[in-house]
């Protein structure tokens, strides 16, 4: 999951809470480092396969790629003859400045396209090595921030998009499943071309400057497996 998705539910919830500073803090307090790397694993790998698997439609989904955690990083289990990869992000898909970059529980299974998989996702990719060389926050933004400006970090391909549309994902502690949708990557602002955020539009859109990237998110009705997932 990355960062546009923490600011999206955050600003949502932010909307019906009546002490949202108190919640705030609460999630800064609950995960002020991280966890065992046990607590980030899933120890069954056919779960987690599954559960990657379910960011998009069997249809599309049953031909990808599959890559999953392991404790020396993401590994590819399942090949794929489509070029899509799907994969469970963990807390740390999120801005490192978010409340939970710590959360253990955190599971957001993806599915990117190739364009994607060839160069959006690498960001996440490149995070997960240095949480587990046990780099801190501001280290692994810093990082990041180099990768991009050297271009160690591929630039981001035209077409890049990805399935959000499992019912088992848990995107933080407040969200939580949130919505079934897609995602849309652009190095520009696509905001008014997609009428993003305007009235009963079905497109939001969130600006994620530490990845350098606008992310589109168009909602769905379905979750991956067919069953109705609510629009508001």
């Amino acid at each position: 999951m990355r960062n546009h998705l923490a600011k999206l539910i955050a600003f949502a919830f932010a909307l019906v809470t009546v002490v949202p500073g108190v919640v705030a803090q609460a999630a800064k307090d609950a995960y002020p480092a991280m966890a065992p790397l046990d607590q980030y694993l899933i120890a069954d790998e056919k779960s987690e396969i599954a559960l990657a698997r379910s960011a998009a439609p069997a249809s599309i989904s049953n031909a990808a790629e599959v890559m999953v955690l392991q404790r020396d990083g993401y590994k590819t289990v399942v090949t794929g003859t489509n070029g899509f990869v799907c994969l469970v992000e963990r807390a740390w898909g999120q801005g490192t400045e978010d409340a939970e970059f710590w959360n253990p529980k955190m599971r957001a299974p993806h599915c990117f396209n190739a364009q994607a998989a060839k160069s959006f996702a690498q960001i996440y990719l490149l995070k997960t090595k240095l949480v587990l060389a046990g780099k801190s926050r501001s280290d692994i933004a810093s990082a990041v921030v180099t990768a991009l400006d050297n271009k160690q970090l591929p630039a981001l391909e035209p077409g890049a998009m990805a399935y959000m549309m499992s019912r088992q994902q848990y995107l933080n502690d407040t969200g939580k499943a949130w919505h079934s949708h897609t995602m849309f990557f652009s190095p520009g602002d696509m905001t008014k071309s997609w009428a993003a955020d305007d009235p009963n539009s079905p497109v939001m859109m969130v600006n994620d400057p530490q990845e350098r990237v606008t992310i589109l998110l168009v909602l769905a009705d379905k979750w991956s497996d067919g069953t109705a997932s609510a629009m508001h």
